[in-house]
């Protein structure tokens, strides 16, 4: 992104082959899209792995190995470089440099062709990504709230303790949950209605400011979504709490005694007191 906005700035003269290379990969976001399908569809993994821990605890403790989570790493990224590739091939005949300016426009075989990209592009990732989240935290959800009223029927004297916690917990599925849907929804929504326009339709008003406009409001949801989970969700918040290295100062006693304090329990449980 960095590299794509600064020969945006600068405006570089282009010249040659390598001119129109860089013009396609660079100047097109073309690299930049390929980050962010990674991204998108890893999200969905992870969440989809959320769901069989959370809901058929039993099932992946049983069959979910960890050569299957390694062996998931790379997909969303052959996704990524998979659809690059298609898009530097479509942008390739349609890109020209003329005095140091570039020219690019995508180049379908023919109007069938076209669509079926846009279908198939809308399709994996909007509609079915929109799917994975609602339908995995929706079933996170409702194992969560079946949990939290076994929990409660098993506490006696600690009844108003237990049901406080698992409200709690709800309140924090729930939050996330919702945050994460429609966030998606909503941010990304201008971007894919616009991309709409911008490959259907040959010359739409304002190409440039539509398609960067959608863009900010899409790659603000990448930038919202870590925030999210650090906030409205325990586990993660308990995580990142662990990685906050410890802070210690010499007070220059007797003792040479280091006070301060410690994120991870198992180091100030060990610190010197």
């Amino acid at each position: 992104m960095i590299s794509s906005s600064l020969m945006k700035i600068f405006d570089i003269y282009l010249t040659g082959s390598f001119g129109k290379f860089v013009c396609i990969v660079l100047l097109t976001d073309v690299l930049i899209w390929l980050a962010n399908t990674g991204a998108v569809i890893n999200l969905a993994l992870v969440t989809i792995e959320r769901y069989l821990k959370v809901v058929h605890p039993t099932w992946s403790k049983n069959k979910l190995r960890k050569w299957m989570i390694y062996s998931a790493m790379p997909i969303p990224w052959v996704f990524g470089v998979m659809e690059t590739i298609v898009l530097v091939a479509s942008r390739y005949p349609g890109t020209t440099v003329t005095n140091g300016v570039c020219y690019t426009r995508i180049v379908f075989v023919n109007n069938v062709a076209r669509i079926i990209f846009v279908i198939w592009h809308h399709a994996v990732y909007y509609f079915i990504m929109i799917f994975i989240f609602t339908f995995c935290y929706w079933r996170i959800l409702l194992a969560v709230r079946r949990q939290a009223r076994v929990m409660a029927g098993h506490s006696a004297a600690g009844s108003n303790a237990g049901q406080a916690q698992s409200n709690q917990i709800q309140t924090n599925v729930i939050k996330t949950m919702v945050l994460v849907c429609v966030l998606y929804t909503v941010l990304w929504l201008p971007l894919y209605a616009a991309l709409v326009l911008i490959y259907l339709i040959p010359h739409p008003l304002s190409r440039d400011r539509m398609y960067y406009t959608t863009v900010f409001l899409g790659y603000s949801y990448m930038c919202i979504n870590p925030f999210i989970h650090a906030t409205k969700f325990d586990p993660v918040k308990e995580v990142l709490l662990r990685m906050i290295p410890c802070k210690k100062t010499n007070d220059g006693n007797a003792g040479g005694v280091n006070t301060g304090t410690c994120a991870d329990p198992e180091q100030a449980a060990t610190r010197p007191t």
